[in-house]
């Protein structure tokens, strides 16, 4: 499976939509086209890139750090309901230790389920759901691995 790669600022074309502080930046192709998806999908009501800052206990480093997840999500599912994701986007060999390989993705892996913890607390507390994507799921989503053309 071929990766084409983006990174940059990503402009937003339905900026109603958008609820995020700051421009958002894509780290990847699949952020870039995730942020594509949202911005353009009917159902998404709102969205924000990077908007919010959970902290954690990183056991490696033995202190207190900061988590960002990639973005926050509110739309309408399909009974008109009202929904809000908090979402991580990583590829699938740093999301599970049986698909990871190399001690480096192994030790992303603990690392990220770290993090995941402090997020699942933090959206049981405020009322919404914790997702993570993998390229499985947003290519699903999206349809595509390719870079939108701007």
């Amino acid at each position: 499976m071929a990766r084409n790669y983006y990174k940059g600022v990503y402009e937003v074309q339905n900026p109603q939509k958008y609820i995020g502080n700051k421009n958002p930046i894509a780290r990847s192709s699949w952020e870039y086209n995730f942020m594509h998806y949202l911005d353009f999908h009917p159902d998404v009501i709102a969205w924000a890139s990077e908007p919010i800052r959970i902290p954690y206990y990183n056991h490696f480093k033995r202190k207190t750090t900061v988590y960002v997840p990639d973005f926050l999500v509110r739309y309408q599912d399909k009974n008109g309901g009202l929904k809000t994701e908090l979402i991580e986007i990583k590829p699938m060999s740093q999301t599970l230790q049986e698909k990871a390989k190399g001690i480096q993705n192994k030790l992303q892996v603990a690392l990220n389920r770290m993090k995941w913890a402090a997020a699942q607390q933090w959206c049981q507390k405020h009322g919404c759901k914790f997702v993570i994507l993998t390229e499985d799921q947003l290519y699903k989503a999206t349809g595509t691995y390719k870079p939108r053309k701007r």
